[in-house]
């Protein structure tokens, strides 16, 4: 794995280098992002010898939404080509349990090391930057372990010690662009209009914004981290400068293309063209 502090395309999804793990190792439940239930550790049954989805590019209209909203961070070619030198659970069975179980694992790291690293770009040359580098790099050998070390790793008390570090560069981050707004953290605000909302330096961490209407809505340096927004409409909305948003969070929500939005992350393929 490239460092982190070389910028986040290192940690985008690979999938001809992993072996379908996220349509493997996660258990499904029928719901409305997902038509099907599928039990943990199974192949998803539309899933080919190949590792290829059969139905990849009709997700959405045969109830599969959740798995278009998905990202591993680059979990899963960190899983196979490093943790298991290359090998895949189809070929060696006998490692599928560990591959799966250590999958998890990585998912979480690497979503670690993807705020770690947009943190550590925004923040100025100081202490702070230097607290983010060093526990990107940690998190970064931390990937590098063996299947036993990973399965053994205290998971929780590692994010104890990202979320904090990112709580402190999201308050100096805010602070910096005279942007400390409201603070909406954990704030259900499902399904409200926020278009006359003030939420430029909002802290709307953990917030539930499940079709919110954010239409026109300028978000700069709002803390988005762990946001729900699945079904927010981001119609015309600024998320230009937003803090720790992610490619799953913008999959979920619903915009077009008049909504503004960060360099390092892509507009859904579902979006309207026009």
């Amino acid at each position: 794995m490239t460092n982190p502090s070389d910028g986040q395309p290192a940690l985008r999804a690979d999938c001809a280098r992993c072996a379908a793990l996220c349509c493997t190792a996660p258990a499904f439940a029928a719901s409305a992002d997902f038509a099907i239930d599928k039990p943990a550790g199974r192949p998803c049954p539309n899933l080919h010898a190949d590792f290829r989805c059969g139905i990849h590019r009709d997700l959405r209209r045969r109830g599969f939404a959740g798995c278009t909203t998905y990202d591993c961070f680059g979990a899963g070619q960190q899983t196979v080509q490093v943790t298991f030198g290359g090998r895949d659970w189809r070929q060696h069975p006998d490692i599928a349990a560990d591959m799966f179980a250590v999958f998890a694992v990585q998912r979480q790291l690497h979503e670690a090391l993807w705020h770690l690293t947009e943190a550590a770009v925004r923040c100025p040359a100081g202490p702070l930057r230097d607290d983010l580098r060093a526990v990107a790099d940690h998190t970064t050998a931390l990937t590098a372990a063996d299947p036993a070390a990973l399965r053994g790793l205290d998971l929780p008390g590692h994010w104890r010690q990202v979320a904090a570090l990112l709580r402190r560069a999201s308050t100096a981050l805010r602070r910096r662009h005279g942007r400390t707004g409201r603070d909406h953290s954990g704030v259900d605000l499902a399904g409200r209009d926020l278009r006359q909302r003030n939420l430029r330096g909002a802290n709307l961490r953990g917030a539930i914004l499940i079709g919110a209407d954010l239409r026109g809505v300028v978000l700069a340096q709002a803390d988005l981290a762990g946001a729900d927004l699945r079904g927010a409409r981001l119609d015309g909305a600024d998320l230009t400068d937003a803090l720790f948003l992610t490619q799953p969070q913008l999959d979920s929500a619903a915009g077009n293309p008049r909504t503004r939005l960060p360099s390092t992350l892509t507009r859904p393929g579902h979006w309207p063209a026009r």
